[in-house]
This record gives C-alpha cells, structure tokens and sequence, in this order.
C-alpha cells in the first residue's frame, strides 16, 4: 500500500487521527459543500472518515489528505473509492476531491486528482476511473475536463439519496470516464 503520493507542490498521505477535526471543518463551510449533499451532522462527519480510513485498511487505497507542505496540514481531500451507492454504472472506482476554499483556483484539485488517477492507473491497475457531479458544478466539471474524463449525455444520471427527493438540485448528475491507455 502506498502510505504517501508527491506532486510538484502537494503531499498526498494516509489519514492521522488527527484529522477528523479538520475535515469536520472543511465539511462545515457551506460554499464547500454546495455542490454535495451535506453531512446530518458531526457524527456523520466522522463516520465518514472512519469509512475513507477502512477504504484503505481494506482495499489498499482510497482519500487521501492533502497537505501543502509548509502552509497547511489538510487543505482537502482527493482519492480513489469503490462506488458505495447502487448507481447505474457500478460497479466502479470515483475519484472525487473536497478543497478548502482558501486554496481553490491554484491548480490544486487537478494535482492532486492527476496524481491519485495516475497512482490508480500505476500501482493499482485500474482500467478505468469515473468521476461525476451536477451539471452546475463548473468547477469540478473543468478538472474532470482537464484531466482528460470524457461525458456521454446519455449516461447522466439520477442520485438517488434518501435526502434528496426529485426534483431536488443536487439529484441530477453527469458521468465521466476515463479509461487506461
């Protein structure tokens, strides 16, 4: 298991105990969590971590912290996780990523997303990764673009969570996919 990634100017390691403070924080700012549905409350928060850190244990890799070294212990989280949901295109492996907002706009999520990509491809042998969100998430949507993900319309798709009724803005989302070459 890979206990560490380095990027150019990111470090992307292991969960520490330490940890679930800060993610609780990062997963508290509205503005971050816009385009997600949100955590019930603290203790979801942390049963979160506690599933990326079994992803790990179990399957040998999963979210990573992001650490700017010299700057800040976590700045997000970006990774590779096993689908948990009952989606259309499962099974299969996401990769997803939650940045503090004081370091969107750097470069950082394309990064560190291209790093655990090229990690899954690597070490692990993936033949394929997708990545998805709502159609308003431009943000993300650039970074799946940048990183060479492609979208098929036709597979868009319904999140069915038990928060999210139809017609709610967080239910739509599109697909994308990136395969090995």
């Amino acid at each position: 298991m890979g206990d560490t990634l380095r990027t150019a100017r990111l470090l992307l390691r292991q969960w520490r105990d330490d940890d679930a403070a800060a993610f609780a924080e990062l997963s508290a700012d509205p503005a971050v969590m816009q385009y997600l549905v949100p955590f019930a409350d603290r203790a979801a928060m942390d049963a979160w971590v506690v599933a990326a850190r079994t992803h790990w244990h179990d399957h040998g890799f999963g979210p990573w912290v992001v650490e700017l070294p010299g700057e800040a212990l976590m700045i997000g989280v970006v990774g590779l996780s096993n689908l948990r949901f009952a989606l259309p295109f499962a099974p299969a492996v996401e990769a997803a990523w939650r940045l503090a907002r004081p370091y969107w706009g750097r470069g950082y999520a394309y990064e560190a997303a291209r790093a655990a990509i090229d990690d899954g491809f690597g070490r692990l042998g993936l033949d394929e990764i997708v990545a998805f969100t709502v159609p308003a998430n431009r943000a993300s949507r650039r970074v799946m673009e940048k990183l060479g993900m492609t979208r098929d319309p036709a597979e868009d798709f319904d999140f069915e969570h038990p928060r999210l009724l139809p017609g709610h803005p967080l239910r739509r989302h599109v697909l994308y996919r990136l395969r090995r070459s």
